[in-house]
């Protein structure tokens, strides 16, 4: 570990550098400046082909990094597409796309190729980006770089304030961004969420530096860049609330036949499948397991608002359920394909949960020291499988090797490697 790399629980970065060029930073009192408009006003939405290959030609000629933001409509729509998408460059000023009315980004994102992307959070954003066409082959998380520096808060308000000295609004993040047209102050925060995103970027990037983690942070951005989409979730029905109440196969079969009747008819509307059914009335139905609809009206999510072609539609959900044969019934719970929970190792290998201990144990005091969340350092899965099945020989290669094959990048690699060693070799283990 470099003398750098030692220093790294020093406190992260707390200035008041990279504001933009006609403002100061924070107060002469030091107390946060609030941002309340874009420098150069609130731009106009574009909605239109000829409007965008304007916005494409002005960014291909910008200059450094792009900010990107994107709003979605989660709670309001199905599914998590866009419906704003911010960009902002130097050179080129801020830009707000409808990216319903202009639904093939690509070339923009072809004109980009090559530039890094600035984002915050990007596992979040990129999937509905990915969607338009927009992918980018180089980018920063301002996010990530937070985790990796060691900010106590890392969302993109904080890091604003805590780093650069500006306090952004916080008041529009839940609103419903499909609406159309758009309200002016919905629009002046979407702006200013890309307002600063490079001054915070070349920021946490001195700030890593320092702390000896830029390749570290350049090797998890690369990461995320080159990840492929994720595989659909399978049997992502178990992931109802309150699903840990439901004990019986029936009962889960019931869930499963409201929860997939839900996503039809919320994909169909294109809302949010909790808009047509909560997951508080469809777990209440799997536990009563009602025999009509009468009984279905009782339940709890199922009041006297719901007409009766609906209750009809649900409880024909159940009786479909109640009619399955047994070996068409869920399992309960899903398909093991790990290790087991962790808190059933000490009956079924204690051997394994002495090296889980022992290297959960030295993987905490290496995060501390690094002054980085845990999860950041080394999966946490990747941790679990190694200790569950250990290398034949457990030896420095070996080890690498394990982690290397469960995903773990080298910078982790190199780090985590002499502590999963010692956990797994200790006595008792």
């Amino acid at each position: 570990m470099t003398d750098a790399q030692k220093t790294a629980a020093d406190s992260p970065l707390r200035t008041t550098g990279g504001a933009p060029p006609d403002d100061g930073g924070s107060s002469d009192t030091g107390a946060p400046i609030p941002l309340l408009e874009p420098r150069e006003g609130i731009p106009p939405v574009v909605a239109d082909a000829e409007t965008l290959a304007e916005v494409v030609a002005a960014f291909a000629s910008g200059s450094g990094p792009l900010a990107v933001d994107a709003e979605r409509a989660s709670g309001y729509r199905y599914g998590q597409r866009a419906y704003l998408v911010q960009l902002r460059r130097e050179g080129s000023g801020t830009a707000l796309i409808d990216p319903v009315a202009c639904p093939d980004l690509s070339v923009l994102g072809d004109r980009l190729d090559g530039v890094e992307w600035v984002l915050h959070a990007a596992t979040q954003d990129l999937p509905c980006l990915r969607e338009i066409g927009m992918v980018p082959t180089s980018l920063f998380d301002t996010e990530l770089a937070g985790r990796l520096a060691g900010f106590p808060r890392v969302g993109l308000g904080a890091m604003v304030e805590g780093v650069l000295g500006f306090v952004l609004e916080k008041g529009h993040s839940a609103v419903d961004w499909s609406t159309r047209p758009l309200p002016d102050p919905w629009l002046r925060y979407a702006a200013l969420d890309v307002e600063l995103l490079v001054d915070l970027r070349d920021a946490l990037e001195k700030e890593l530096d320092r702390q000896g983690k830029l390749e570290w942070a350049r090797q998890e951005f690369d990461a995320i860049a080159s990840a492929p989409p994720p595989e659909p979730r399978k049997e992502p029905w178990r992931r109802t609330s309150g699903l840990h109440k439901v004990r019986r196969r029936r009962q889960l079969a019931v869930v499963r036949e409201l929860w997939e009747t839900r996503d039809r008819i919320a994909q169909r509307r294109d809302v949010s499948p909790g808009k047509v059914l909560s997951d508080t009335a469809i777990v209440e139905a799997a536990l009563g397991l009602p025999s009509n609809a009468h009984a279905l009206a009782a339940l709890n999510g199922f009041g006297h608002r719901m007409g009766r072609r609906q209750l009809e539609q649900w409880q024909a959900a159940v009786e479909r359920a109640r009619a399955l044969p047994d070996p068409q019934l869920p399992q309960q719970g899903q398909p093991v394909t790990g290790p087991p929970p962790p808190r059933a190792w000490a009956d079924k290998d204690p051997a394994a949960a002495a090296r889980l201990s022992a290297a959960r144990a030295g993987v905490s005091a290496l995060a501390e020291r690094l002054a980085m969340p845990q999860e950041n350092l080394v999966a946490p899965d990747a941790v679990r499988r190694l200790c569950w099945e250990p290398p034949k020989d457990v030896d420095a290669e070996s080890v690498a090797a394990a982690l290397t094959g469960h995903g773990a990048r080298p910078w982790q690699v190199e780090l985590v490697t002499p502590v999963l060693v010692a956990a797994l070799t200790a006595k008792g283990a």
